[in-house]
């Protein structure tokens, strides 16, 4: 059982994460939901879309200008009281590895810490276990935040995500986080190569065998680009693929930037699996 927020996940139901982006340099809109009016609207556009959690950033993944904690905090506290004024059963989620920035973002309303930088502030899981909101625990190679990989390599990739994630996860509940809240991230390409965000789709299996949620972040990363040798603007075919083979797996969170597309994609696989019932069937019986 996956609990976040007002929201209760039961076995074999996805949950998909909108990315909503209060940055002027993410990768892949750069900047067009920097504006908080811009922000809104698409927050507006991923609820009608399907999507169950809005997950707010405020500081591009990759290296680029240096944000502080309070500039993060300008950029989505504010957009966190917004939507949650708006929607007020949207699951928020807050991309941030700060404990000082969530400590601000939880009154605001969120509901999620998802920290894509493997605990690199350890106070980050004590926010969560005082607020008792939810918390992701990922795998980064060993980098710090905001930096990119050079050379990396494992002696056994999986095995180092899982002790990793597991680890961080098993701590959290130490210090009081939920169960229900916890989710682990192998965290595609953040201190990976292609090869590795690759072997850990195909054995994904082992980090949803932990009993642990899986999520996944695959949206148009570079590892689809280099698979498929293709511009950030023409990766959905590649992002999709690796959705539907990550649903058919096991992972129950999905973080998009293409909401509809995405929703189709987890409708068609759980329906498939047996986990939900064709929206329609009206073939043959007439």
């Amino acid at each position: 059982m996956l609990r976040l927020g007002g929201r209760t996940f039961g076995p074999g139901e996805y949950a998909l994460m909108a990315i909503v982006n209060r940055t002027p340099d993410s990768f892949y809109d750069r900047g067009a939901t920097f504006a908080p009016d811009a922000a809104l609207r698409a927050v507006e556009q991923a609820v009608a879309e399907g999507a169950d959690i809005i997950d707010i950033g405020g500081v591009k993944a990759g290296p680029g200008d240096a944000v502080d904690p309070a500039e993060e905090i300008r950029r989505t506290v504010s957009t966190i009281a917004a939507v949650r004024a708006e929607f007020p059963d949207v699951v928020i989620s807050i991309d941030t590895w700060r404990a000082e920035v969530a400590r601000e973002a939880v009154p605001a309303g969120a509901d999620l810490l998802n920290d894509t930088w493997a605990g690199a502030d350890p106070g980050l899981a004590e926010v969560a276990a005082a607020t008792g909101t939810g918390l992701v625990c990922s795998h980064a190679g060993g980098l710090a935040p905001r930096t990119r990989p050079h050379r990396a390599a494992f002696p056994d990739l999986v095995a180092d995500v899982l002790a990793t994630v597991t680890g961080l996860a098993e701590r959290a509940l130490a210090l009081g986080v939920r169960r229900d809240g916890i989710l682990i991230d192998p965290a595609h390409d953040f201190g990976k190569n292609t090869r590795h965000s690759l072997e850990l789709t195909q054995r994904l299996g082992e980090l949803v065998d932990t009993g642990w949620p899986v999520l996944v972040a695959l949206s148009n990363k570079d590892f689809i680009g280099e698979t498929l040798d293709l511009p950030v603007e023409d990766r959905l075919a590649g992002t999709l693929a690796t959705t539907a083979v990550s649903a058919w797996l096991g992972a129950r969170v999905f973080r998009a930037h293409q909401v509809r597309d995405t929703r189709r994609v987890l409708d068609m696989v759980a329906a498939i699996r047996g986990e939900r019932q064709p929206a329609v069937s009206r073939r043959g019986l007439a």
